[in-house]
């Protein structure tokens, strides 16, 4: 069989683990029973391999450096965030395939979420109307653990796990004077309170903080959360809320896009000057999602207002993606399988699919097979927290999320360290 070449990028945000996958792909590719020659990365994804920017990941990564990848967090070959047309008549497709024929490729995987499967779909549906011979693999990954048809993504056991660490951090520091006091964090989740809902994990028995949890799932009301601040303050004076970025009220408006006279009709007040910063509320990536930042501090002066108490709010924002320090070694080692698992589809000749997870428990031991799903199906679908797994109040989860994340967030990581510090893997090409 002649050989052929493959080619792998990655996409969407990073997270701690997306550099395992993409070491499992190269280490596959590169094994010497299989028809791949060569391995190219795109440098930036499809928008950067559109330029020519790629490299030769055989050639440019020695095996230390394959070993280094694999705990180094972030995207090593650069992302992007890039939409294919709709229109298959459109010149990008003749012109990206041409740039396939060139290099001999056969084989292409892409690393990322939602947005990425969307690109691997449009490329292998596109093929197969065109009786071209590439195989197109998804590689999952995705702090936000919304892909459907699998049990979780590569990246979500870390940031999980940097959040209940982080949070129980912030719970230690909050407790430390006896007046009363709110801190307010917030974190990740458009949609889906996934990540958010790692915050249960920081406490160590029933009773602690953080006392109050609202993910997206659920319709956020201010009047019920005042009432559920209210009642938490009966049991203990320092508080510790975390609230999801895309936390929205009944009528389907994001908090974080409260205006002023809407949060000052919650609190009987006239119009005063607060900085909600207006100017972040219509951003919209390539895909068409809003950029949400900013409910916690919406949440922070609510409570200022309407309490009167000491009250600050705390973002995680990008910190809690790619953490390598706090990553966990069941998400390394699954992202490392899942790019393995993705080769050897293709090299089954399978195309136009997802690796997918299954989960085999009995609730005691935890155990992961793999399988492999129709990317056109995954694809612009988002998998939100069972509201079976959210408190009847809509202010906490169930000890049925904590044992379906548990066993996501176990081992640790120890990094190759150089003057106290991480000595992380970085692209030294420069493709600008």
């Amino acid at each position: 069989m002649k050989k052929r070449n493959a080619i792998v990028g990655q996409s969407g945000g990073p997270t701690a683990v997306i550099n395992a996958s993409l070491s499992g792909v190269i280490q596959k590719c590169l094994s010497p029973d299989n028809p791949i020659e060569k391995i190219y990365g795109m440098i930036h994804g499809i928008e950067g391999f559109l330029n020519d920017w790629y490299m030769d990941l055989g050639a440019e990564l020695s095996p230390e450096d394959r070993m280094r990848l694999r705990l180094t967090p972030a995207a090593y070959l650069g992302s992007c965030r890039y939409k294919l047309p709709e229109d298959w008549n459109d010149a990008i497709y003749p012109l990206l395939f041409a740039k396939f024929a060139e290099l001999n490729i056969g084989y292409f995987f892409y690393i990322g979420g939602n947005d990425s499967m969307d690109t691997v779909s449009k490329l292998s549906r596109y093929a197969t109307q065109n009786h071209i011979d590439i195989r197109f693999i998804g590689i999952p990954k995705t702090i936000d653990n919304d892909l459907i048809l699998t049990d979780h993504t590569p990246g979500f056991g870390s940031a999980a796990r940097y959040v209940a660490a982080t949070v129980r951090e912030i719970v230690l520091d909050s407790s430390v004077y006896r007046q009363k006091s709110v801190t307010i964090i917030e974190l990740m989740g458009r949609h889906t309170g996934w990540l958010t809902a790692a915050a249960s994990l920081a406490r160590k028995q029933k009773g602690d903080n953080p006392a109050l949890i609202y993910l997206p799932e659920i319709p956020f009301s201010l009047e019920q959360f005042a009432q559920d601040v209210e009642k938490e303050w009966q049991q203990r004076q320092c508080l510790v809320i975390c609230v999801s970025e895309g936390i929205m009220d009944s009528e389907g408006t994001f908090l974080c896009e409260y205006s002023e006279q809407k949060l000052n009709a919650f609190l009987n007040k006239k119009n005063t000057v607060w900085d909600s910063s207006p100017t972040e509320k219509n951003l919209f990536d390539n895909f068409g999602h809003k950029m949400l930042t900013g409910c916690g501090r919406v949440l922070e002066r609510f409570i200022r207002e309407r309490f009167g108490v000491k009250v600050r709010s705390v973002e995680l924002n990008v910190s809690q993606r790619c953490s390598g320090i706090l990553a966990s070694m069941t998400d390394i080692e699954e992202a490392e399988k899942a790019g393995q698992m993705g080769v050897q589809y293709a090299l089954n000749g399978e195309t136009g699919i997802m690796v997918a997870f299954l989960r085999k428990s009995d609730g005691k031991h935890y155990e992961l097979t793999f399988c492999s799903v129709n990317v056109n199906a995954v694809c612009n679908q988002e998998k939100t927290v069972p509201l079976s797994w959210i408190s009847k109040e809509g202010n906490d989860v169930t000890t049925s999320y904590m044992d379906y994340a548990l066993p996501l967030i176990q081992g640790s990581v120890c990094p190759p360290m150089k003057n106290g510090l991480p000595e992380y893997l970085h692209l030294k090409i420069n493709f600008s």
